[in-house]
């Protein structure tokens, strides 16, 4: 049954089956409707034809199977198929949770925030009620404390005047929206990280909780309950299988327990423990989590007690990233304890889903049926195989892992969920596989067993065995999710995506790319760049080199010439520049030059002077 037609058919059945159980007073999800109704067709008991469009009577028929499964609630095959769905629809890892929380955090802080970095109030009262709101959107923020606690009030708004005054109002308006938004987070750690170090020196810390200690008391109390329903689960799935192992051993236990539904029961169990052991695996990391931040918490408070002693000032710079360290370690603690509430609400809401268990089979009941068997734990069987291990030299074509010859044996990802291939088609038992034993790699999947006996039979015709597998889980559909088989049915997926599109039923597999590369030449290159195969290009050549024989180079050199050379110069271009200055004049006369003759006297007792003018005329000046 393929194409768009089918698919319509489909969705009006699953809608019908829907209607049908809400008239008999049963409310089911569209999920579970859609999974039972591909499963009831899967189920070749009911003899639908996968290749030919489904008839009215075929419809009515399916219609009418679905309802019956579905209001059947002492069926355990049907409350299994309840937990998948529930847990598929309601369990997140730790980034989706907490990812999602931060997204539920920003819808609820969206009005707060939008109301202080729309505004732009010029008025001094309007710019008091902006500062009240960062208040408000501080305390919702961080989780500390109710904007109804007055004291918890108060020491937000001391904390955040110590490191926003109200002074710095007007600088924060004239920022972008996507700024102010930021400063706010940067504000909630800072006055997050100073409560918290007053609450530590006993000075505040109204509204605050000590999560460190409540985390150290839950998280074990949360282990332990996870812990004993674990090993309920193993008692009664130990038991189950012994039970089971009776009856194909004894044809009169056959007839006296096949009409109890011990296998689905068995089914049931199994998942059960693999969500149980999901959520123990999450406590475990939650309690590895806390007991790091811890250290970190009192490491870096010990180092704000140094830094701060009984100053009365110390710079920013050395406190405020201690301060931001601080709300960081304490959002962690908030995470941890969301994680917790959420992994103790899935563990409680899954029990519901186990409880048909002791409905169907009474304590009184099982200890009658265990009378003369031998019940082994999985452990057990383990144990019991460790000495025995596949003779590689007895097969030729097949492919076997083994511990001291393969690489992250521990990490390799095995079919059926670690069960024994052989034994889920052949017995419909879920045995714990022995990876001791040898890992068959078949088809690039890895297969484990419970035996060496079961790993001889399997490894003779693999293909034959997977599709028994695989028969027997469309006779068994919890058996799609508990084994894994997602790849064989992934046409189950369409109608379990109901929450959104990234999650359904059967989650994928999951992959990731890798690449080699490879040098394109190992060898140096050989290539002869000279060479040419082409006769008339040689010839050409050797012409060229017989006339470049031939050839001289001449110079001469002129008296002109020989002494010449290149010279460069720098200079600075001239500026035009104008002054202007008073006229001088001026006039130039003969300096007078007159000699007296005769003063030294002479021979005559008489002296006689005579004046001589040598002074030059003014017409030759």
């Amino acid at each position: 049954m393929t194409g768009e037609l089918t698919q319509n058919v489909i969705k009006r059945i699953i809608r019908q089956v829907g209607l049908e159980c809400a008239v008999q007073g049963q409310t089911v999800s569209e999920t579970l409707v859609a999974f039972v109704v591909k499963a009831v067709v899967l189920d070749p008991r009911n003899d639908f034809n996968m290749d030919q469009l489904l008839t009215e009577n075929d419809g009515q028929n399916l219609i009418q199977l679905c309802v019956t499964r579905l209001l059947d609630t002492t069926n355990p095959s049907l409350s299994t198929i309840k937990m998948q769905v529930y847990f598929d629809m309601n369990y997140a890892n730790r980034a989706e949770l907490l990812s999602e929380q931060q997204h539920v955090l920003e819808g609820r802080l969206a009005p707060v925030v939008r109301a202080i970095t729309e505004s732009s109030p010029p008025a001094h009262e309007e710019m008091e009620n902006v500062y009240q709101k960062i208040v408000t959107y501080v305390l919702l923020r961080s989780g500390l404390g109710s904007p109804t606690d007055i004291e918890a009030v108060r020491e937000v708004t001391a904390a955040l005047q110590s490191v926003f005054p109200k002074t710095e109002m007007i600088t924060f308006i004239s920022l972008s929206k996507q700024d102010k938004e930021q400063q706010l987070k940067d504000l909630t750690m800072l006055v997050t990280g100073i409560r918290l170090y007053n609450k530590q020196r006993q000075k505040g810390g109204s509204g605050i909780d000590d999560l460190p200690a409540t985390l150290s008391k839950a998280i074990p109390s949360a282990t332990r309950a996870v812990d004993e329903r674990l090993d309920s689960c193993h008692l009664l799935a130990h038991r189950y299988t012994a039970l089971l192992e009776s009856m194909q051993e004894d044809p009169h236990r056959y007839s006296q327990l096949s009409t109890l539904k011990l296998r689905e029961a068995l089914f049931n169990v199994r998942q059960y423990e693999a969500f149980l052991c999901i959520l123990l695996s999450d406590a475990i990391t939650s309690a590895q989590e806390v007991e790091m931040m811890d250290v970190q918490f009192e490491a870096t408070m010990m180092l704000l007690r140094n830094t701060i002693q009984d100053k009365t000032s110390v710079e920013s710079k050395e406190v405020f990233p201690l301060f931001v360290e601080l709300s960081k370690l304490w959002t962690g603690f908030q995470d941890e304890i969301l994680l917790l509430s959420f992994l103790t609400n899935m563990t409680d809401n899954l029990q519901q889903f186990s409880e048909i268990q002791s409905q169907l089979f009474p304590e009184e009941m099982l200890t009658s049926l265990l009378e003369g068997v031998t019940v082994k734990s999985d452990e057990e069987r383990i144990k019991e195989t460790m000495g025995t291990r596949v003779n590689v030299s007895d097969f030729n074509d097949q492919e076997w892992l083994f511990p001291e010859t393969t690489d992250n044996f521990d990490q390799l990802l095995i079919q059926y969920h670690g069960f024994c291939a052989h034994s889920v088609g052949v017995k419909g038992l879920t045995l714990p596989g022995n990876p001791a034993i040898g890992i068959l790699k078949h088809k690039e999947k890895c297969y484990v067993f419970s035996s060496k006996e079961a790993a001889y039979i399997f490894a003779q015709d693999p293909d034959k065995f997977i599709q028994l597998n695989v028969k027997k889980a469309k006779e068994y559909p919890e058996l799609i999710q508990l084994l894994e088989l997602r790849h064989q049915f992934e046409y189950l997926i369409q109608h379990a995506q109901a929450r959104n599109a990234n999650r359904c039923l059967i989650k994928p597999l999951p992959k990731c790319d890798s690449g080699t590369q490879t040098d394109t030449h190992i060898l140096p290159p050989t290539i002869v760049r000279s060479y040419e195969w082409n006769e008339w290009e040689l010839r050409r050549k050797a012409l060229k080199l017989a006339n470049l024989r031939r050839k001289l180079t001449h110079a001469m050199q002129t008296d002109l010439s020989h002494m010449r050379r290149e010279n460069f110069t720098q200079v600075y271009l001239p500026k035009d520049v104008g002054t202007q200055t008073k006229r001088d004049n001026s006039s130039n006369v003969p300096k007078p030059q007159i000699f007296l003759k005769g003063l030294r006297g002479g021979s005559s007792p008489t002296t006689h002077m005579d004046a001589v003018d040598l002074t030059r005329p003014l017409d030759e000046t």
